[in-house]
C-alpha cells in the first residue's frame, strides 16, 4: 500500500477513476432529478383516467397495483436515461483521461521506431521541473529514455570516430613501413641496419596497436576471468615499480612513492590492477618533462582504497577533461603520437577498475599545471 501511495502515476490512473466515477454519478443524478418529474407526471395522468374509469366499480386493489406499475416504469424510464447519458459522459471522460496516459507512450513508440531505424534526433516531452523533482512515473520514463537516445546517440558518433580513428591509426605505421619498402626497391633508400630499424619500429608500433584493440575488445565485452587474491596495497605499487625506474631516471624524472601504513589487504585481480597502474604509470611519465615529479599515493577512505598518480606534467584543460578515457581521445594528437601512444591505455585502465566494482576519474589545475589520476578500489568486492 505504501508503495502504491508514493507512486505518481499510481495516483493518477486512481483519480482519474475517481473522475470517470464522479462525473458519471454527477450526470446520472442530474438526469435522473430532471426525467422524474416529466416522466411521473406522465404515468400520473394515465393512472388517473384509469382511475377514475374504475372507481365505480370499487376495484381498489387494482388501482394500487396499477399505481405501483406505473411508478417503478416511471423511475426505471428515468433511469434508463439518467444511465445512457451518464454512459456518454463517462465514456468522453475516460477518452480525455485516458489520452494524458496514452499519448506520451504512443509518442516513445513513434520515436522508438525512429530510433531503430538511426534517426536520433526526436526527443520526448518532459512535462515537470526536474528541479522541483515534480516527476511522475510518465516524466521519468521519458526523461530515461531521451537520455538512452542521447547516449546511443553518442555511440554512434563515437562508432564512427572508431572507425576513423583506427583507419588512421592503421594507416601511418602501414604507410611509413610501404615507403621504406619502396625505397629500398627503388635504390633511394639504403638497405642498412638503421633503415630495417626503422622498418621494425613501424612494425612493433603497428603490432602494439592491433594488441591494444584486441586487449580493449576483451576487457570491453568481459571476455576474461578475474583471479580474485588478497594483496596489500604497497605491494601493488612495489610490483610496477621495477620497470619503471630506468625509464624515470633516464628522463630525469623523479618518482614518489606515498602509500599509507598499516592498509587493510585489498580482493583484486592483481595482473589487472598491475596493468591499471602500468597505463596510468607510463602515462604520467609520457607528459611530464624533464625536471618533474610523478607521485603514487595510495590511503584509506571508509570501506575502500584510493590510488592516485599525480605529475606535474602539461596537464588537461577542463574541456578536455570529459573524454580522456575515450578511445583514441587525445589532448594534443601530435605529440601523442610522435611519444608512441595509442590512445586505448587509458580506456583499457577505465573498463579493469570498473569490472572490480570501482570508479576512475582525473583532475587538473589546466594547461602545464600537472594532472592526477585517481582510481577507487573496495576492499571487499561483491560477487
Amino acid at each position: 500500500m505504501l508503495k502504491f501511495i508514493r507512486s505518481r502515476l499510481s495516483w493518477k490512473v486512481f483519480l482519474s477513476y475517481l473522475a470517470v466515477i464522479f462525473v458519471g454519478a454527477i450526470v446520472l443524478a442530474t438526469a435522473t432529478n430532471l426525467s422524474v418529474p416529466t416522466t411521473f407526471d406522465r404515468h400520473m395522468a394515465w393512472m388517473s383516467a384509469a382511475m377514475s374509469s374504475n372507481a365505480s366499480e370499487g376495484n381498489v386493489r387494482a388501482m394500487e397495483q396499477e399505481l405501483f406499475s406505473s411508478y417503478r416504469a416511471a423511475v426505471f424510464e428515468a433511469l434508463s436515461l439518467a444511465t445512457i447519458a451518464a454512459s456518454i459522459a463517462g465514456l468522453v471522460a475516460s477518452y480525455f483521461i485516458s489520452r494524458q496516459v496514452v499519448s506520451p507512450i504512443q509518442r516513445m513508440m513513434t520515436i522508438s521506431l525512429q530510433v531503430s531505424e538511426g534517426q536520433y534526433e526526436q526527443r520526448l516531452n518532459v512535462s515537470g521541473r526536474l528541479e522541483d523533482d515534480q516527476l511522475d512515473e510518465l516524466d521519468r520514463l521519458a526523461l530515461a529514455f531521451n537520455q538512452m537516445t542521447d547516449k546511443l546517440e553518442k555511440t554512434e558518433l563515437m562508432r564512427g570516430q572508431l572507425i576513423g580513428d583506427v583507419t588512421h591509426e592503421l594507416r601511418t605505421p602501414l604507410t611509413a613501413i610501404k615507403g621504406y619498402m619502396e625505397g629500398m626497391r627503388d635504390g633511394v633508400i639504403p638497405t642498412t641496419p638503421d633503415t630495417f630499424q626503422q622498418i621494425y619500429l613501424e612494425a612493433e608500433r603497428l603490432q602494439g596497436l592491433v594488441n591494444d584493440l584486441q586487449e580493449l575488445s576483451r576487457v570491453e565485452a568481459g571476455a576474461y576471468q578475474l583471479n580474485f587474491e588478497l594483496i596489500s596495497p604497497l605491494t601493488l605499487v612495489n610490483s610496477v615499480i621495477p620497470q619503471f625506474q630506468q625509464q624515470f631516471t633516464n628522463k630525469g624524472v623523479h618518482l614518489e612513492i606515498n602509500v599509507e601504513e598499516n592498509l587493510p589487504d585489498i580482493s583484486v585481480d592483481k595482473d589487472r590492477i598491475q596493468q591499471v597502474l602500468t597505463n596510468l604509470l607510463g602515462n604520467a611519465l609520457q607528459y611530464t618533462p624533464a625536471g618533474g615529479t610523478v607521485i603514487i599515493t595510495a590511503l584509506l577512505d571508509k570501506d575502500q582504497i584510493v590510488f592516485s598518480i599525480a605529475d606535474t606534467g602539461i596537464g588537461i584543460s577542463a574541456e578536455h577533461l570529459p573524454f580522456v578515457f575515450n578511445r583514441f581521445y587525445r589532448t594534443d594528437k601530435s605529440r601523442a603520437r610522435a611519444s608512441g601512444g595509442t590512445g586505448i591505455g587509458l580506456t583499457i585502465a577505465q573498463a579493469l577498475v570498473k569490472a572490480h566494482q570501482g570508479r576512475i576519474w582525473v583532475k587538473s589545475p589546466g594547461d602545464e599545471k600537472g594532472s592526477t589520476f585517481f582510481f577507487s578500489l573496495p576492499i571487499e568486492v561483491k560477487r
